[in-house]
Order: C-alpha cells, then sequence, then structure tokens
C-alpha cells in the first residue's frame, strides 16, 4: 500500500514519467504549480517555505520507498526537481524572467552538480536523492539572489 501512495509523490504526480527529460518536465510543473500559487508576489512567503520542508520531507520518504538496490535514483522520481527548482527560486520575485533564470540555472546545476553537490547524491536512499537536488538549489538560489541585490 505504501508504494501506491509513494509512487505518485514521487514522480511529481507523474510527471517524472514523461519519455524525454523526465527532470526537466518536473522541474517545468512544479515551476508552473509555484507559479499558479498565491505567494503575494514574492518567493519569501511563510507558506512557501513550509510547502517546500514539507514536500522535501514526504519526498524523502516516498523517493525512498521507490528506490531499489538496482535502481538507487530512478529517473521517473522528480518530487526532488520540485524541491531544488523552489529552492532556487526563493527569494526572488515570482516574474516570468526570475523564474526562468531559476528554471535553467537549476537544470545546469543539476545536471553539472559543482561545488560539492555531487557528493550529497551518494548518500543512501531517498535523503541522497533529494539532497543534491536542495544543493543545487542552494546554490542557485544564491547566485540569483546575488545578481538580483547587485544589479537590481
Amino acid at each position: 500500500m505504501k508504494r501506491y501512495i509513494a509512487e505518485p509523490i514521487a514522480t511529481g504526480f507523474g510527471t517524472g514519467k514523461w519519455p524525454i527529460a523526465p527532470a526537466t518536465a518536473g522541474s517545468a510543473a512544479a515551476l508552473l504549480l509555484y507559479w499558479a500559487l498565491p505567494f503575494n508576489g514574492e518567493g519569501d512567503s511563510p507558506w512557501f517555505f513550509v510547502m517546500i520542508v514539507a514536500t522535501a520531507l514526504i519526498g524523502i520518504w516516498a523517493a525512498d520507498r521507490v528506490s531499489t538496490t538496482a535502481d538507487p535514483d530512478p529517473k521517473r522520481v522528480v518530487i526532488d526537481e520540485w524541491v531544488g527548482v523552489w529552492v532556487t527560486v526563493a527569494f526572488l520575485p515570482t516574474t516570468w524572467g526570475w523564474l526562468l533564470a531559476g528554471f535553467f540555472l537549476f537544470r545546469v546545476l543539476d545536471i553539472l552538480k559543482p561545488l560539492g553537490i555531487r557528493q550529497l547524491e551518494k548518500i543512501h536512499g531517498g535523503t541522497g536523492i533529494m539532497l543534491d537536488d536542495v544543493g543545487a538549489g542552494i546554490v542557485g538560489a544564491l547566485i540569483l539572489n546575488a545578481i538580483r541585490l547587485i544589479f537590481f
């Protein structure tokens, strides 16, 4: 029964089953969901952070149930991308320019995994699946917020 609940959560309610680039599809779906929610135009709403933490915790549980020894980080698991892209756009205005910058920067960081992010993915189970994307999101948020504060 737990697996039947975990599968839709881990796959970002099916967005991870997209046949091409499931992580990109999951990130895009998460960004659209974030944009559609009423956070008053800024990525610093307390409810936004509650959503990030709750999704991360539930996502760790779900990813842990879906992953196996043979496939420790299944491509269809994209709930970590949801959390990662949300972390990336934290504190930014919810305009399409900033959201798209967050989306693309997060995808680049998630793929390249610089600055020790790759080490986080080596942690076992759902925690490792989630933490490398949270790490990419933190780096992305630092970069974009520094750009915003310096130039805008």
